[in-house]
């Protein structure tokens, strides 16, 4: 299998400059051209700003890029045939030489390949609401299960159902801790009315106990659950109507499976006039910052 590092992120393994992963489908699946590019390079720099090397992570032509060119990222920006990779489908479209980017669960699973510990993401995907008839649940919840990465986000997406998500978290055995938080924070709101199981407030806190797992052999990752800055945030009780709206539409138009996330997520924007989306693209970049001072306290 070819897997190819940027000339930044060669460099920086050279050197022994920590490196955060980033996925690609918020390229790709998440905003248009070139505001999708914009924000990608905004959380990039976001990694670097804080003295670690960001590796935005695809598949390009069956081959695993760890780390992407600035023309490779506008290639990918623009392509409009990209598929959309998880577990299930990482290994095929690396076999059958196509272009895929990666969600949650194929990031984690190409940074662990990589050798990369820390991963920053927006929210990670969860069970759906009326999963106990659709069975629909992320594979992001498994992959959290089984592949040691430091996740960082803002919590589940609040389209989701959250409680049934921390639910299965509880299941798995994945640890899910509040950064400077006792309560869950809600993707696009800092507060969910649920309670984080765990919380540690600096960067040398989740170092420790990433290395602490990994002296008792525990497998698995670690969820770290980042709320989006106040100045930035949608109070839950402003947002809710609007995500009920956009539930009720993906039903009625018969949307299932990979396509209800970016449904629900492109509806959100045109419900909130953009409002969303500029919360969505702040609290990535927080996230990417702090996944920035995490990689830098692991390495020492």
């Amino acid at each position: 299998m070819d897997i190819i590092f940027s000339t930044a992120v060669q460099s920086a393994r050279e050197s022994g400059t920590p490196l955060v992963a980033l996925e690609s489908t918020i390229i790709t699946h998440g905003m248009p051209w070139p505001q999708n590019v914009e924000t990608a390079k905004g959380v990039e720099a976001a990694v670097r700003a804080q003295g670690a090397e960001p590796a935005t992570i695809a598949v390009l032509d069956g081959k695993l890029h760890i780390g992407l060119e600035e023309d490779e990222l506008n290639a990918l920006g623009q392509n409009e045939d990209v598929m959309k990779l998880s577990r299930a489908d990482f290994a095929f479209a690396l076999a059958k030489g196509k272009t895929g980017s990666t969600t949650v669960a194929a990031t984690m699973i190409a940074a662990q390949m990589a050798g990369i510990a820390v991963f920053a993401t927006g929210g990670i995907g969860g069970v759906h609401k009326g999963a106990e008839t659709s069975f629909d649940i992320s594979a992001d919840l498994l992959e959290l299960a089984q592949t040691n990465v430091v996740v960082v986000c803002a919590g589940a997406k609040a389209i989701l159902d959250l409680p049934k998500t921390l639910e299965v978290l509880e299941t798995q055995g994945v640890p899910v801790i509040g950064y400077g938080t006792d309560e869950l924070p809600a993707f696009w709101s800092r507060s969910s009315g649920l309670a984080a199981p765990l919380r540690l407030d600096t960067p040398e806190e989740i170092a420790t106990h990433t290395r602490m797992r990994l002296e008792c052999g525990l497998k698995g990752g670690t969820l770290i659950t980042n709320p989006v800055p106040e100045a930035s945030e949608i109070p839950a009780q402003d947002i809710n109507a609007y995500i009920e709206q956009a539930l009720g539409e993906a039903e009625s138009q018969g949307i299932s499976g990979k396509g209800v996330t970016p449904f629900l997520l492109g509806r959100m924007v045109e419900l909130t006039n953009g409002d969303s989306l500029k919360t969505n693209i702040a609290l990535i970049e927080n996230n990417a910052a702090v996944a920035g001072q995490i990689a830098l306290a692991l390495a020492k």
